[in-house]
């Protein structure tokens, strides 16, 4: 395939692309790298085998691959041309984005409530790690929100078509790679003792 060759519009529309798949590996190495010292540290003696990870973690993980499956629904309503079924799509995908938020900090202070901390003289290693990835994938999930909303603002403007719909592919994608992440996750802290 030559990337060389196209229109200008589909030479820009690869280049939006690319730059959303390097962030996407920019991301993914970051997230190995906390992984990999997770399991490097999960060798020290203070460290906790015996945690359980909040309720709300589980639930806000049914709530974030939800918000997946609402994405492709309204991906699929603009490509049919059914703009006001996209339209609601997108605001149900929202939703459960935001909830997906608000479960993610019920579950910090179930392991508050229970005597876990960030740091201080109850907290420990395990615990950093768990507070740290959870909520460095929040400040992405928030990203993901910023750019949903920017995708909702335009699909309201009328900016997408079937056959135009570029905006609503590169945040759908950037949201599905939050959700595997997080599932990824999750069940990495829940499997890695």
């Amino acid at each position: 395939m030559d990337l060389t060759r196209g229109t200008g519009k589909e030479k820009n529309d690869r280049a939006k692309k690319m730059m959303l798949w390097f962030g996407i590996v920019s991301l993914l190495m970051g997230f190995a790298g906390w992984t990999s010292a997770y399991i490097v540290s999960s060798s020290r003696e203070d460290w906790i085998s015996d945690l359980l990870l909040p309720n709300s973690f589980f639930i806000s993980t049914a709530i974030i691959v939800s918000s997946s499956f609402t994405y492709i629904m309204a991906k699929k309503a603009i490509k049919l041309g059914q703009s006001k079924m996209g339209t609601n799509w997108l605001l149900v995908t929202l939703g459960l984005g935001i909830a997906f938020v608000v479960f993610q900090f019920k579950g910090f202070s179930e392991m508050i409530a229970t005597g876990y901390y960030f740091t201080g003289p109850t907290s420990n290693i395990k615990l950093s790690y768990v507070f740290l990835i959870a909520m460095v994938h929040i400040v992405h999930v928030a990203a993901g929100i910023i750019s949903l909303l920017v995708v909702l603002y335009n699909q309201i403007k009328g900016k997408y078509s079937p056959q135009e719909y570029l905006g609503v592919d590169l945040g759908a994608t950037f949201w599905h790679f939050l959700d595997l992440l997080w599932v990824y996750l999750l069940a990495f802290m829940y499997f890695v003792e």
